[in-house]
């Protein structure tokens, strides 16, 4: 694994900012971990569900959706962003937790980053980040359960080979911008997502993502087969897609991994 020089995470101003809404907060700041998901989610299975934000400046064993390695550190050193936030949450519907959670980075990042459902943020048709949402029920009434939100952001662009999506780096729109001045701008804007997504679902955020939709009108094939031209998401976050003219399906399943068959098209193209 490369050597990298420690990173000065501002967690202090992180703890201050988001403390008054989540009692209870910490953050943590590590120089190495197997992966700050599974950290956290070991936590939770022991009793431990206070809310946290754990970042790393390495991860030996990082992964994102369907098992996929996600790469803290580029071949040449610098520290991409991976962090966990980890709270307990009861919103009535589930439904297109990861779609709030995408817009809310793609907010608080840029004006061009563009959104892939169900779980990619994309820069001019390339991966810049992805998101693994996983969560633990404990025993007791009512929808609570304990979420851990995983975030791996390429502050640089990844030189590995073998990608399934050609990536893209944050320093390419923000140049200058390193993985402690991301997460800063990041933590306040997604807790307080959180917290609209619980009380609210994903209807108030429905028509923001649509705006940022990559695979608005662009022609997609579904690992399951199926294939039609996406039309964006409804008040669920369900992608509506329309297979044949007149039909319209909803496709809600996490595991469905969406490719389009040909470039989507970008805002002013």
């Amino acid at each position: 694994m490369p050597q990298v020089q420690a990173v000065h995470w501002p967690a202090e101003d992180i703890w201050q900012a988001v403390a008054p809404l989540l009692p209870g907060f910490t953050v943590e700041a590590l120089p190495s971990i197997d992966s700050t998901n599974e950290e956290l989610m070991r936590r939770s299975h022991a009793g431990q569900t206070e809310p946290c934000l754990l970042v790393a400046e390495q991860q030996s064993a990082g992964r994102g959706r369907l098992g996929r390695q996600w790469h803290s550190v580029t071949q040449q050193g610098p520290v991409n962003l991976t962090f966990s936030l980890g709270l307990p949450l009861a919103p009535k519907d589930w439904s297109g937790l990861s779609l709030a959670v995408g817009l809310s980075l793609a907010q608080s990042l840029h004006p061009e980053i563009r959104l892939k459902w169900p779980n990619d943020l994309w820069w001019r048709d390339r991966k810049l980040a992805g998101i693994l949402l996983e969560t633990v029920s404990w025993g007791g009434v009512g929808p609570s359960r304990y979420v851990v939100i995983g975030v791996g952001l390429n502050i640089h662009r990844p030189t590995l080979a073998g990608l399934a999506t050609e990536p893209a780096g944050l320093v390419e729109l923000l140049p200058g911008i390193d993985a402690a001045r991301a997460l800063s701008q990041l933590a306040l804007p997604l807790v307080q997502t959180i917290q609209t997504f619980e009380a609210q679902g994903f209807a108030p955020f429905q028509a923001d993502f649509n705006a940022r939709d990559a695979l608005a009108q662009a022609a997609v094939n579904l690992s399951d087969g199926l294939q039609g031209i996406a039309l964006g998401v409804d008040a669920t976050g369900a992608l509506r897609l329309q297979t044949a003219p007149g039909v319209v399906q909803r496709v809600i399943s996490a595991e469905v991994s969406v490719r389009p068959q040909h470039a989507p098209r970008r805002a002013g193209a």
